[in-house]
């Protein structure tokens, strides 16, 4: 089974009814697509009140998947809020059981930054996450190419198959150390594809601008490019039981006319969705 879906779902104006309130877009979103990625748990840990009012205005088979807070994966620069790791990792886990015990939840998102290299020390850590989040399905995204080197590719995958994480397999530039290769094997029942563009020059300069992300993931794929991307997606749909693909290449708002584009290709019909009135679509994508 392949699923597709945005990552965050405030910022995709092509899926919006005109004059929709800020609050309605999440029911608006879950009219086209089933999946979402919860990107503002990265910044702060979502209170339950927040979390159980998402689960209300999506559908009964609506699935989150849950980007871990920042200070798990190293990339946090400010003082943490919590006083303990203890006391961060209890957050997060109330946070992802809330999204679980109503179903919803697809699985957590730990991305690592580019600094996260392959190393004894970093092994462990990933032991760790295992350890802290075991009652989850937990999907493991590089961004270093350290993991996927000639000499320890197969052993990458390997680890991640034996500590039954999920691999997030990436289309994205090929910048240098702080880029991976797309690897489209699967380690687990389920698959993440999370597809960034390939706008090279975004990715290699968006650490000299305030506004990175909008430079980053500038980028809209033709439609040769898509074909391209359907074909691998295919393949893992054979490798494991459940394909989730996000598109986060959203500073151009081409994010959803992508997925929309990959679903017609891939002509998938997802059923459950929110109701929505059609004529305000027709024509869109």
């Amino acid at each position: 089974m392949i699923k597709i879906g945005l990552t965050g779902w405030g910022d995709h104006p092509l899926i919006y009814r005109p004059n929709a309130a800020k609050q309605d877009r999440l029911f608006d979103y879950s009219g086209h697509f089933p999946i979402v990625e919860v990107d503002t748990s990265f910044y702060a840990i979502p209170s339950v009140k927040s979390i159980e009012k998402w689960i209300n205005e999506t559908p009964s088979t609506f699935q989150f998947i849950v980007k871990a807070y920042q200070g798990m994966t190293g990339h946090l620069r400010d003082e943490n809020p919590y006083e303990t790791r203890n006391d961060m990792f209890e957050a997060f886990r109330q946070c992802a059981q809330t999204f679980q015990k109503a179903n919803k939840l697809a699985m957590v998102l730990v991305q690592f930054p580019p600094w996260f290299e392959c190393s004894v020390k970093n092994v462990q850590y990933l032991r760790y996450i295992k350890q802290q989040l075991h009652d989850f399905p937990i999907a493991i995204e590089f961004r270093n190419q350290t993991w996927y080197s000639k000499d320890r590719r197969q052993a990458t995958l390997i680890f991640l198959e034996e500590l039954g994480f999920i691999h997030s397999v990436c289309d994205e530039p090929q910048a240098g150390v702080g880029s991976i290769p797309f690897v489209p094997v699967a380690t687990s029942n389920k698959t993440l594809v999370r597809i960034h563009g390939r706008n090279v020059f975004g990715w290699r300069n968006s650490g000299s601008t305030e506004n990175w992300r909008e430079v980053r993931f500038l980028y809209d794929y033709n439609n040769e490019e898509l074909y391209e991307l359907a074909a691998n997606i295919k393949e893992l749909e054979t490798q494991c039981e459940e394909v989730y693909v996000l598109f986060n290449n959203n500073s151009g708002h081409h994010a959803a006319k992508n997925a929309k584009r990959l679903q017609e290709i891939l002509d998938l019909d997802f059923e459950g969705l929110s109701p929505k009135q059609l004529d305000f679509f027709e024509g869109e994508f």
